[in-house]
This record gives structure tokens, C-alpha cells and sequence, in this order.
């Protein structure tokens, strides 16, 4: 591994920020009526996702805030995958995209776990 000049040199912020990019892509296609309901809330959990790694990375100096950021960006990442059990839900996402933005999630939360468990270093 390289060195990490910045938060986008971390795998997990480059696996968030491209998930994001493909659900926020998807997202367009929700029914209007939704436009201030789970098309905003899906779009802000997973921005947060990626926004907390940053915040984390800035203060990793901190354990604690790091730590605290690491968490905030996990619990995010869960939210979004339980909008993402909504969309499928209301099919408003195709099931075999479900399952594989579902299993990004949970290896991007297996990451930032894994951050948590080294916060010391």
C-alpha cells in the first residue's frame, strides 16, 4: 500500500464515493412524489458516508474523534442500505442491483470496523 496523502488515497472513501455516485445516478429515476422523501433521505445517507471518512481522516490525530466519525459513517451506511430495502420494497430498483449495492455496503461497513479497530495507529 501506498502512501496516504489524503482522505481520497483510502480505499473505503473510494468505494463510498463510487457507490454513491451510481445510487444518486439510480435515484433520478424515483417516482416524483418521493423527490422529498426517500429520494432525499437515501442521498443524504450516502453522502454522509463519504463525508464522515473525510472528517475522520482530518482528525485522526484525535482517536476519539476519529472513532466518532468512523461510527457516524457506519450507522450512515447502514441507513442507506435500509432505503435501499425501501426502493426494492416499492420496486423501485431492480433486486440483482439491490443485492450487489447491499454487499458493497457491507463490506464498505466491514472497513470502517475494521478503521475503528486500529484507531490507534
Amino acid at each position: 500500500m501506498g502512501v496516504i496523502r489524503d482522505h481520497r488515497d483510502l480505499k473505503v472513501y473510494q468505494k463510498a464515493f463510487q457507490l454513491a455516485s451510481k445510487i444518486f445516478d439510480i435515484s433520478k429515476s424515483f417516482p416524483q412524489e418521493e423527490k422529498y422523501s426517500l429520494t432525499n433521505q437515501i442521498r443524504c445517507s450516502l453522502r454522509s458516508v463519504e463525508s464522515n471518512i473525510v472528517e475522520a481522516f482530518r482528525s485522526r490525530m484525535y482517536p476519539k474523534s476519529f472513532t466518532s466519525k468512523i461510527n457516524i459513517s457506519e450507522a450512515e451506511a447502514a441507513e442507506t442500505q435500509h432505503w435501499l430495502d425501501i426502493a426494492l420494497d416499492c420496486n423501485l430498483i431492480d433486486e440483482e442491483i439491490y443485492r450487489a449495492y447491499r454487499n458493497e455496503y457491507d463490506n464498505i461497513i466491514g472497513m470502517l470496523v475494521n478503521m475503528k479497530r486500529s484507531a490507534d495507529k
